[in-house]
């Protein structure tokens, strides 16, 4: 049974919280679930905007346990009027959203689509594999292309994207210069799930560059860097750096493709992202998605 022992909540701006979890030391010699590898293992974290007795929850973490506790703490803060806004359908980013069933859920199209498409998958462990998540809670309320959702102080604007997967949102918080990015960017570098839209996922990251973020808080990167602020609009340059030398080894399958660190080698040096090991591992599983393995 997933416990949320390892959530640590991070004051991030007046009206911003975050919630943490993973990057620690592996000592379980149990089997790995898809909440341990591909989220704990490289770190995750879901967002709180709080003002006054509102609330918006991005992503609900990787399991009830932890929505339940990001729930307690938002509502010690005082919140009354919880919404909750989804990055998109992948599992670590919904799994806890049963623990705001009785909330307001919003989400893009293409990612309630996504979502009623695979509930029996996701409902019976068979997706990704266990744990299920059951129920899967959907979302409520569904948009195209940008909605506003505004609490009284704070203007907070979802806009979705094709970058990472077809169904991404983020939050711009125009006003602060704060990008929530979701999976659009990690550090160190970003998971590739659809490999055949790479190439858009490039011009996608250009399109997000416009809105003029200066901050960048995505859901899986270094807790010392989110907690002193974010990442710099660079993050989105070493994400598409890296996208092309993964479309490169593509385009030369009989040319050796070379090691994370060779692959990041200049973003690291310029300061763009941090080195952390188990990204070797994506990197490895990247490699074979571009080569259709």
């Amino acid at each position: 049974m997933t416990t949320a022992d390892d959530l640590h909540v991070l004051r991030l701006a007046d009206n911003l919280l975050g919630f943490y979890a993973g990057r620690v030391a592996e000592t379980s010699s149990e089997p790995q679930t898809w909440v341990d590898e591909g989220a704990l293992a490289l770190g995750i974290c879901s967002y709180a905007i709080l003002d006054g007795t509102e609330a918006i929850v991005y992503d609900t973490h990787v399991s009830v346990a932890h929505a339940r506790q990001i729930r307690d703490v938002i509502e010690r803060l005082g919140a009354r009027r919880i919404r909750v806004a989804l990055s998109h359908w992948h599992l670590d980013h919904v799994a806890g959203t049963e623990a705001f069933a009785d909330c307001e859920v919003i989400a893009n199209q293409a990612t309630a689509d996504l979502l009623e498409g695979h509930r029996s998958q996701i409902e019976t462990g068979t997706l990704d594999g266990p744990p299920a998540i059951a129920p899967l809670i959907l979302p409520t309320t569904t948009f195209e292309s940008s909605m506003r959702v505004d609490t009284p102080s704070v203007r907070v604007e979802l806009v979705q994207f094709e970058i990472h997967s077809s169904d991404a949102t983020v939050i711009l918080l125009r006003d602060h210069g704060i990008l929530l990015a979701g999976d659009t960017v990690e550090d160190t570098v970003t998971y590739v799930s659809e490999p055949d839209r790479l190439a858009v996922h490039i011009d996608e990251l250009e399109r997000m560059r416009r809105l003029g973020a200066s901050r960048l808080l995505p859901n899986h990167g270094g807790r010392d860097v989110i907690e002193r602020g974010g990442y710099s609009e660079f993050l989105i340059d070493a994400t598409q750096h890296y996208i092309r030398d993964l479309l490169a080894a593509a385009a030369a399958p009989d040319d050796p493709a070379g090691g994370l660190e060779e692959f990041v080698r200049d973003p690291l040096a310029a300061g763009w992202i941090t080195w952390f090991a188990p990204y070797e591992r994506v990197h490895e599983a990247n490699l074979a998605a571009v080569a259709g393995e």
